[in-house]
């Protein structure tokens, strides 16, 4: 396995499709992440805009149902972004494997053979940016990762060793991701399948500001202290 320090990336690529898994209950939260404020910016819209500025053919948001204030802001970012289409998962509970599959299924769908890599996103890394996105697409292995350590508390001093991840943001080829598309269950990402592989076939780009994804209040009032997300989100 191959790893880099993040660069700026200013190639563009044009045969992907993003997927965005939007759809969390957010329970532990407390409120809808995806309403959370960046910079006066909803964080989904922000996410949104990030993978259309990667010329993708298409990007694919996945989105919970019954959650109408969301819908609305991917429906509009849709007309002013003809690439973007919601996606509605009406079992949001079941876990992240469901909404990955209904992603797969929304790109097939499409009929579009030059898609040949799909960039997949979540909604909560604050840190993310386009130039990140751009280093994963410039690898050509089978599968680019990020390469991040756990954030479990909210401080910046954790009380026991981080462990390394090999995760989201990801790009993955098109053919690998289908056959892999009846693996997946429940809660289980993609994470177990990437390690089965070779290490010829894994790429990493390190980029440690990616720790920090928003799961509790105390880790959202971490990330309004440092100035990451605004301090009021959007309420519904």
């Amino acid at each position: 396995m191959s790893s880099i320090v993040l660069e700026d990336k200013d190639r563009q690529v044009q045969n992907h499709a993003v997927i965005i898994l939007a759809s969390g209950l957010s329970q532990r939260l407390g409120q809808p992440k995806q309403l959370l404020v960046k910079n006066g910016e909803l964080l989904i819209v922000h996410m949104i805009r990030s993978a259309v500025s990667t010329n993708a053919q298409a990007v694919i948001v996945v989105i919970p149902d019954k959650h109408p204030a969301v819908a609305s802001v991917v429906t509009e970012l849709a007309v002013q972004y003809p690439a973007v289409q919601a996606v509605v998962n009406p079992k949001p509970e079941t876990g992240m494997a469901d909404s990955l599959r209904l992603g797969i299924e929304s790109i097939a769908g499409l009929g579009n053979s030059s898609i040949e890599r799909v960039l997949i996103m979540g909604v909560d890394q604050v840190l993310l940016d386009q130039s990140h996105l751009m280093a994963l697409l410039a690898g050509e292995q089978s599968v680019v990762a990020s390469s991040y350590h756990s954030w479990t508390y909210s401080d910046e001093l954790s009380a026991t060793e981080p462990k390394n991840i090999i995760g989201l943001p990801l790009v993955i080829d098109t053919g690998l991701l289908r056959q892999w598309q009846t693996e997946l269950t429940g809660d289980k990402g993609l994470r177990h399948l990437i390690r089965a592989l070779p290490p010829s076939q894994i790429h990493t780009v390190i980029n440690k500001q990616l720790s920090y994804d928003i799961d509790t209040p105390a880790q959202l009032a971490f990330a309004q202290k440092k100035g990451w997300l605004d301090q009021h989100s959007e309420r519904i």
